[in-house]
C-alpha cells in the first residue's frame, strides 16, 4: 500500500494546488482515479502571518508541529508543507517532529541540479527571498541564488499576500512578475527562476515566463508521490 501523505497547509490556494496535483497525478502510477491516502491540516493563515510579522520563527515552528501531531494521529507516514516561506522554521521543526518531512527547497534544488541550471532567480514573499531557505539548499549543489531588487520584492510580495493567496489573478500582476523575471534573465544572467511561493504557479509557468520555471508546488507534490510509492 502507498504511504499516507500528511500535508501541513498554510495558505489555501497553494495547499489546494499541491493536494490536487497529488490526487490527479497519482493516477499515472495507481490507475484511474488512484492516489495515495492524503490528510491535511491547516492553522489559520493569519496565525502564521502574525508570527512572521514579528519575526517569531519559534511560533511558526510551533504551529507546524501542532499540525504534525494532528496528522500523525490521522495516520500520516510523512509530511510536506506546500508553503515556502514557513520553511524558515524547518530547522526548528525537524528535530522535534513526530514524523519525517520532505523539504520544498531541497526538492527544488535537486531538480535544478538535475536539469543543469547554475544560476537561479528567486521569486516569492519578502520573508522568503530575504531568508536562507533557498541559498542554503542551492549551495549544496553549487548553484547561485539571485533575489529581486528591494522594490521588486515589495511589489511581488504585495501581489502574493493581497491577491494570490485570496485567489485573485490580475493580468497586471502577471505582467509585473513577467517583468521581474525578464530582468533576472537579462541583467542578472539567471538561467531559470524558482516560483518560490506556492501560489505563483497559478499565474506564471513556462508558457508565459522568459526563463524556465521551477514550480515548487508541483515539484513537492511529485516528490511526495514518489515517497509514498517507494518500497
Amino acid at each position: 500500500m502507498p504511504k499516507h501523505i500528511g500535508i501541513v497547509g498554510c495558505s489555501a490556494e497553494g495547499a489546494a494546488l499541491c493536494y490536487r496535483t497529488i490526487c490527479t497525478e497519482g493516477a499515472a502510477h495507481l490507475g484511474a482515479h488512484g492516489h495515495p491516502e492524503v490528510s491535511m491540516h491547516t492553522h489559520s493563515l493569519a496565525a502564521y502571518v502574525a508570527c512572521l510579522d514579528r519575526g517569531d520563527l519559534a511560533g511558526v515552528g510551533d504551529l507546524m508541529l501542532s499540525s504534525a501531531a494532528k496528522l500523525q494521529a490521522a495516520g500520516a507516514d510523512f509530511l510536506i508543507c506546500p508553503d515556502n516561506t514557513i520553511h524558515q522554521a524547518m530547522d526548528r521543526v525537524r528535530p522535534r517532529s513526530p514524523l519525517p518531512w520532505l523539504h520544498i527547497a531541497e526538492v527544488v534544488a535537486a531538480e535544478a541540479s538535475a536539469r543543469g541550471f547554475r544560476r537561479l532567480g528567486l521569486t516569492g514573499t519578502r520573508w522568503l527571498v530575504e531568508s536562507d531557505v533557498y541559498p542554503t539548499a542551492l549551495r549544496r549543489y553549487g548553484i547561485d541564488c539571485v533575489i529581486p531588487q528591494p522594490h521588486e520584492r515589495a511589489q511581488l510580495g504585495a501581489i502574493i499576500m493581497s491577491e494570490l493567496v485570496n485567489g485573485i489573478f490580475d493580468p497586471a500582476s502577471v505582467a509585473q512578475f513577467q517583468t521581474v523575471i525578464a530582468r533576472l534573465k537579462d541583467e542578472e544572467r539567471c538561467d531559470a527562476v524558482v516560483l518560490g511561493c506556492t501560489e505563483i504557479p497559478l499565474i506564471i509557468h513556462d508558457g508565459n515566463a522568459s526563463l524556465p520555471t521551477l514550480d515548487s508546488t508541483r515539484l513537492l507534490a511529485r516528490a511526495a508521490l514518489s515517497q509514498a510509492l517507494a518500497a
